[in-house]
């Protein structure tokens, strides 16, 4: 959605403002603050959070924002900018989860009550420039700026990290999908220019500078929906938890598939199922290309992050089984024009998006060629379009 100024509506805080007042006449918007929180990429580590892995997550320059005034009624209701759809509830009434967007408010407010974290009502007006079910994280960034209005319009009375686990335990416990902190980490800590290396076992993180004047980012958008609650999400953690149960009866210091090593899964194949045993091969061999990843940046090794690119993306395609005819399609272009590095599909899977490290001078062709072939070969519109690193969520106007 543009303002008349052309600028994008989640990105101009006075335009929130302004639209915020006109959809509660009786609030002073002189109180209103506006709140911002980035999706994301992820460039490689894909399903290891959640198995105590390496990821390596980007925030990006779309999110979501949220224009509030805060109230002292306990009430939080909060309005669509795109559609004028308006939910809410009441913070001392939370009540289960409703099957909407507002289920990620509701159980971030939930989730905050319960870690001691002060929360207190108040009328918003929500608008984004993520597209949502896309795998670029539109649930964590709307946990994270729900935490933020949930606070008064200001950063909530805890540290980031507590922050980012409080909103992954609103999507685990409230919402039911049992994703990892990667997504809520990504959002409250994204630095410009950098990638961000996390251990999620031991929540060690640190900043990894992107070649931003050699390469840039390109999402893909395949078109393609994706929905955790009714994907096999769950399915493939219940599959890494069995994979573990197996190998740790013979090898105690195993507690999670970060644990077990190619020689060790070689070791134990035969008595893992083999469709578990293949969810954890993807898994003990994407953590190590994590950390390959992380040298090759750091060594300026722009072709060897293209081969980890492919690899990741056969094992998510073929191991782990998240990828779909339209994902493998995008990879397919993007792979076949020169100046792509390497493309993979990034998030959960299941539909969504694909992210690509391209020389800058080659970005045009990837569009013209995404745009001109993946059409007649699925039936779907894509979307092509750059992102940069971006700052975690955030005030911007308070």
């Amino acid at each position: 959605m543009r303002t008349a100024r052309g600028v994008d509506l989640s990105r101009d805080p006075d335009a929130l403002v302004d639209r915020l007042a006109a959809a509660y006449p009786g609030l002073d918007p002189r109180a209103a603050r506006v709140v911002r929180a980035p999706g994301r990429v992820n460039l490689i580590g894909e399903h290891t959070d959640y198995n105590d892995g390496f990821v390596l997550p980007v925030a990006i320059d779309r999110g979501i924002s949220i224009a509030l005034v805060p109230t002292d009624d306990r009430r939080v209701e909060l309005t669509l900018a795109d559609d004028g759809d308006r939910a809410g509830f009441d913070l001392d009434r939370i009540g289960p989860k409703r099957s909407g967007w507002i289920d990620y408010v509701a159980g971030t407010a939930w989730a905050m009550a319960d870690a001691g974290m002060p929360v207190r009502g108040f009328r918003g007006l929500l608008a984004s420039d993520l597209p949502q079910a896309s795998g670029l994280s539109s649930s964590a960034a709307l946990e994270l700026a729900s935490a933020f209005a949930l606070s008064g319009g200001v950063p909530p009375a805890a540290e980031r990290m507590a922050v980012a686990q409080t909103a992954r335990r609103a999507e685990n416990a409230y919402v039911g999908v049992n994703s990892g902190l990667m997504d809520q980490f990504a959002s409250a800590f994204g630095e410009p220019g950098s990638a961000l290396l996390l251990d999620c076992r031991t929540l060690e993180h640190r900043a990894i500078a992107m070649p931003l004047d050699r390469a840039a980012l390109v999402v893909c958008h395949s078109g393609s929906p994706r929905r955790l609650e009714s994907s096999a999400y769950n399915e493939r953690r219940s599959q890494c938890d069995a994979a573990v149960a197996v190998i740790a009866r013979e090898e105690p210091g195993v507690t999670a598939l970060r644990d077990v090593t190619p020689e060790m899964l070689e070791a134990h194949r035969d008595r893992l199922d083999p469709v578990v045993a293949r969810r954890a091969e993807h898994v003990v061999y994407e953590n190590r290309r994590v950390l390959e990843a992380v040298a090759a940046f750091e060594a300026g090794d722009l072709d060897e992050i293209g081969r980890l690119f492919s690899a990741s993306q056969a094992s998510m395609r073929d191991l782990f089984a998240i990828s779909s005819p339209e994902l493998d399609a995008l990879v397919e272009i993007a792979s076949g024009v020169r100046g792509v590095y390497g493309a993979r599909l990034t998030g959960a899977g299941f539909g969504g998006c694909t992210v690509n490290l391209v020389r800058r001078d080659a970005v045009p062709a990837l569009r013209d060629a995404v745009l001109t072939e993946y059409g007649p070969r699925t039936g779907l519109v894509a979307r092509v379009f750059e992102v940069e690193p971006s700052p975690g969520a955030a005030v911007i106007r308070g």
